[in-house]
């Protein structure tokens, strides 16, 4: 929480639907000691935002446009350790929540949690507590956390190449990646074959599995039809 005695905890929210966005900030703002400081609905987009304002708390979606919850949680607190991240989503399965935890997030809370829920959530967690909301318990995944894997191609992807297989994944081409993510559409072309290549994947069909299937891109949301790109 803010090191100031009195200063009230400051948030960032993250979530693809304005309506949600609103509703959101409603309810925190009218919470004594909680300031809502920022939102956006675009996974790059909150992440920049979020290391522009330095909020005390992030309150996350897993599934946005841009770049997934689960790297956003990544990044940001990787980037910035004083932030905690609050995970506020539809997905309700124990690997979701595991892999939102390995990521870096202090708590998970399911959409159909009451309000009082996620303000006792974003509470917790800024005091360095970790929070799941009913029906997971922490026992059950501390014992899935503390399962031995196997290496996990997806952690040997870089950042850069997270985000260009999240955009992929979306339906975007090399030219249109570039352009969002300002850099040549050469080099977006060099990372989508350096991302397969690491992945084992052939084609854009693969890729979209692989992205539903990990939870980075829900399956409405990816690129139609499923044909290879240029």
């Amino acid at each position: 929480m803010n090191s100031t005695t009195n200063a009230p905890t400051t948030i960032v929210l993250g979530d693809d639907h304005k309506v949600i966005l609103r509703g959101l900030r409603a309810v925190l703002d009218a919470q004594p000691g909680l300031a809502v400081v920022g939102e956006a609905s675009d996974g790059l987009k909150v992440a920049a935002l979020a290391e522009r304002l330095k909020p005390d708390v992030l309150v996350l979606d897993l599934m946005m446009p841009g770049l997934s919850g689960f790297d956003v949680t990544r990044r940001v607190t990787k980037r910035l350790p004083k932030t905690r991240v609050v995970i506020l989503t539809m997905y309700s399965s124990e690997a979701h929540v595991v892999e939102a935890l390995r990521s870096g997030a202090m708590a998970y809370v399911v959409k159909d949690a009451s309000a009082d829920e996620l303000v006792t959530a974003i509470r917790e967690a800024s005091a360095g507590r970790r929070f799941l909301s009913a029906p997971f318990s922490n026992d059950l995944i501390e014992t899935y956390l503390k399962r031995p894997g196997g290496t996990d191609p997806y952690e040997t992807l870089t950042p850069r190449e997270r985000e260009v297989l999240h955009l992929v994944a979306e339906g975007l081409t090399s030219s249109e990646i570039a352009a969002r993510l300002f850099i040549s559409p050469r080099t977006a072309e060099s990372h989508r074959a350096n991302l397969m290549r690491k992945l084992g994947l052939r084609s854009r069909t693969d890729l979209v599995r692989f992205a539903f299937q990990r939870g980075i891109v829900p399956l409405e949301s990816s690129g139609a039809p499923l044909s290879e790109e240029e």
